[in-house]
């Protein structure tokens, strides 16, 4: 937890490109709490996803519904630990290995990114890793802000005296060398309290991950990263963006809006259960209104534990005109958020949408018309063994942390004594290790 007072998350250690790993995901969500356990192992480029150095093989899945949690942070810190414990543990069962940390989401927090600029002199010599160390550790110096904590510190391009756009300095000749970071932050309170929480179940946090970024590691093909893309992750209490634009993570953002509001908008207007409106939204939502939607009827269960109450019966229609407006002002949020962003300067760029609100029907030509823009629904790309359940948009971001630790290496790294992440009895024993130093 020391690492937050400075204003940075744990980074981790970038996986070598030539050994297998194993890597753990745990997607701390508003609704629900998933679980990951995989493999990676060294393959060659895939023509889809070139940037992949590795596939990826799941173990082991473990998913529960959230407790504890409003808009993405923690709000009960006891009731929170046991859903996470309970998600680890059918993970670990069904992988047989014993974990001793994870890669986490993180999708509350007014995540936020910032471009600014770093430089140094060099005296007229080659730019060399040394150098280029030295300007990274400078950015990273003037990111850190007061209440603000640093999930990502990533360069996108460096510049040598009057050239700029420089992928690889290395060996190039010039005197002022700067470089061009993209800096993405979230609250430090929350990225604090969830970090407790999985600590309080005995696991390190081996790297936080701001949930947007996760979701395009899974959903994004490398020619739309090229060209330019926006993934919009719906999630229950929150609508997260992360914009990609020459293959390059350049702009991060988030708002307190998802699908939960959806829900308490159904429960109070067919005066239903918060359950039984969410029951309705999953099998009945929509935002297109069609012809017989006015003949169609819906069961709505009463309100109290009566069973001589009736049930009432509403048409399909009434549904459509409760989730419509609430889903338009998301999407009006997002095309907002869109316009004050590098996305503005790609007027072809797509929008790939993730996350469980995603699945609403019809939300697709609802999103194009909104955000004048081709979109798509996103599932996750490349990750074998994910069993059916968890293969929708709903579960981009957990296999995104997966995907994550071949994209580590972009970040500026400062090195540190990693952790062991898996293991079988040695595990166990240095978790008992550790309870012990820690409560006695």
């Amino acid at each position: 937890m020391t690492v937050l007072h400075f204003g940075l998350t744990p980074k981790m250690k970038p996986v070598s490109p030539r050994r297998s790993a194993a890597v753990a995901a745990l997607d701390v969500g508003t609704s629900k709490i998933a679980c990951l356990i995989a493999r990676l192992e060294p393959k060659p480029p895939q023509d889809v996803l070139r940037r992949r150095s590795h596939g990826v093989r799941v173990l082991g899945f473990g998913h529960t519904a959230a407790r504890g949690m409003k808009a993405g942070g923690v709000v009960d810190l006891v009731a929170c630990e046991q859903v996470v414990r309970h998600a680890i543990d059918l993970a670990e069962r069904q992988a047989d290995v014993q974990l001793e940390s994870v890669v986490v989401s993180l999708s509350g927090g007014r995540l936020g990114g910032e471009q600014f600029k770093a430089g140094i002199q060099l005296g007229g010599g080659s730019v060399t890793d040394g150098d280029i160390a030295r300007v990274l550790a400078a950015a990273s110096h003037h990111s850190v802000r007061d209440g603000r904590a640093v999930l990502h510190s990533l360069p996108i391009g460096y510049a040598l005296d009057a050239a700029s756009g420089i992928r690889n300095p290395r060996g190039m000749l010039g005197r002022q060398f700067a470089v061009d970071m993209h800096m993405v932050t979230g609250d430090v309170a929350t990225a604090r309290n969830l970090m407790l929480t999985v600590e309080r179940a005995h696991l390190s946090v081996e790297a936080m991950v701001a949930s947007p970024y996760a979701s395009a590691l899974a959903v994004l093909a490398d020619d739309e990263t090229d060209l330019g893309a926006a993934t919009i992750d719906l999630g229950a209490g929150t609508t997260t963006i992360a914009v990609f634009s020459q293959g390059r993570f350049v702009h991060a953002d988030g708002f307190a809006l998802g699908g939960s509001h959806v829900t308490m908008d159904l429960a109070r207007g067919l005066n239903a259960r918060i359950t039984d409106a969410e029951r309705i939204k999953t099998f009945y939502g929509t935002v297109l209104a069609g012809g017989s939607d006015e003949r169609d009827m819906i069961t709505v269960p009463p309100v109290g534990d009566d069973d001589r109450e009736p049930p009432q019966f509403v048409p399909r229609e009434m549904v459509v005109r409760m989730i419509k407006p609430r889903v338009e002002e998301i999407l009006e949020m997002v095309r907002d958020r869109l316009a004050s962003s590098p996305f503005a300067a790609e007027p072809r760029a797509r929008v790939v949408l993730t996350g469980g609100g995603s699945q609403l029907a019809g939300i697709v030509d609802l999103a194009s018309r909104i955000l004048n823009r081709p979109v798509r629904i996103g599932r996750p790309l490349g990750v074998a063994g994910l069993p059916e359940a968890a293969k929708g948009p709903a579960f981009a971001a957990a296999a995104g942390l997966l995907v994550y630790p071949q994209a580590a290496h972009l970040e500026h790294f400062e090195p540190r004594r990693t952790r062991q992440l898996m293991t079988g009895t040695g595990g166990y024993m240095a978790k008992v290790g550790r309870w012990l130093r820690e409560s006695f």
